[in-house]
């Protein structure tokens, strides 16, 4: 794998920030690759996203946008699908494959027919958990387009969400209209980076108590990273198969990241995929960054490599290697 490309010298907007639940995440992305691609001589304009983002980006006229935002709008296609309009190049994926991954029904269906095993369950209306659960505990309830385990909550028998939830119980149905109820999938936290068109390793994440929720993965000391994991070789290579399929099957572009959950008591039968992130995080704690360097690939090295991945498929520079 190419562990430094050899870009020139580019006038780079960094686009992070903005008002998603992960604007805190995306600032911390954003600053990491801003100050890497400084040290690199690039130009850099740091863009927090607002409302007028597109009249700042025209102005500011770069040669291409490193797109840190996570969360919508920045990940399910709003803002590819502005800066396609405008014509600037950008990293990460487009349009058509960040609104299919963000939504995890829609991803199910892109993956589980081409043999990626997902969980089952289905979309339910989040006033209907009052009146009755809608599969048997323990279940795990989600946002449909949320990343980061953003309210995600795991209702079991002796959780004091009530039986059924009570509606003064706090949880994600008191935020979301609808959410994905999930069979609960007792075992390991798993996760596999792609960069380019490569696999990169498989990390697993153990919280130091409950869940890998979102102050897990973002608060340094709750979570430990076991890199690589200490997992059965043949759940290796199986992590790594289907979160490069996800990848190329998904359209992903730059790089992702797959979770994945695996009961260590049935084996490969109970490896599950529970989404891909077409954005992974780029912060000091994020395993992107992590996996690479465990692979030779420094941090400035892996943004260069996703504004290379980038400027190739808008045929803005010709690949190196």
């Amino acid at each position: 794998m190419r562990t430094a490309v050899s870009l020139p010298r580019l006038h780079v907007a960094v686009l992070m920030g903005g008002w998603a639940n992960e604007r805190p995440v995306s600032l911390m992305s954003g600053n990491g690759v801003a100050d890497a691609l400084e040290s690199r001589g690039h130009r850099v304009t740091r863009i927090d996203m607002d409302r007028d983002v597109a009249a700042r980006l025209a102005d500011a006229a770069p040669d291409i946008v490193f797109n840190a935002l996570h969360g919508v709008p920045g990940e399910d296609g709003t803002v590819q699908g502005m800066l396609d309009l405008m014509g600037i190049p950008y990293t990460h994926s487009g349009l058509q494959t960040s609104v299919i991954a963000i939504d995890k029904e829609l991803t199910k269906h892109a993956l589980v027919p081409h043999g990626i095993p997902m969980p089952g369950g289905r979309i339910v209306r989040s006033a209907d958990l009052f009146e009755a659960d809608p599969l048997a505990r323990p279940y795990v309830l989600k946002p449909v387009n949320e990343g980061s385990s953003v309210g995600v909550a795991i209702v079991t028998a002796e959780s004091n969400y009530g039986h059924p939830i009570r509606r003064d119980a706090e949880g994600p149905w008191q935020r979301f209209d609808s959410l994905l109820a999930e069979p609960y999938i007792r075992g390991r936290e798993l996760t596999a980076a792609v960069l380019g068109d490569r696999p990169l390793m498989v990390t697993e994440l153990v919280p130091k108590s409950g869940f890998y929720d979102f102050d897990a993965k973002y608060t340094d000391g709750m979570t430990e990273h076991v890199c690589p994991a200490e997992i059965p070789p043949e759940i290796t290579q199986l992590c790594l198969e289907y979160a490069l399929m996800a990848h190329r099957r998904l359209g992903c572009r730059g790089t992702s990241r797959s979770d994945f959950r695996w009961d260590d008591e049935q084996g490969a039968e109970g490896l599950f995929l529970l989404e891909t992130n077409t954005q992974p995080g780029m912060t000091p704690l994020s395993l992107v960054p992590e996996q690479a360097k465990h692979c030779g690939i420094d941090y400035a090295d892996l943004v260069e490599i996703v504004i290379e991945e980038a400027l190739v498929h808008f045929g803005k520079l010709e690949r190196t290697g």
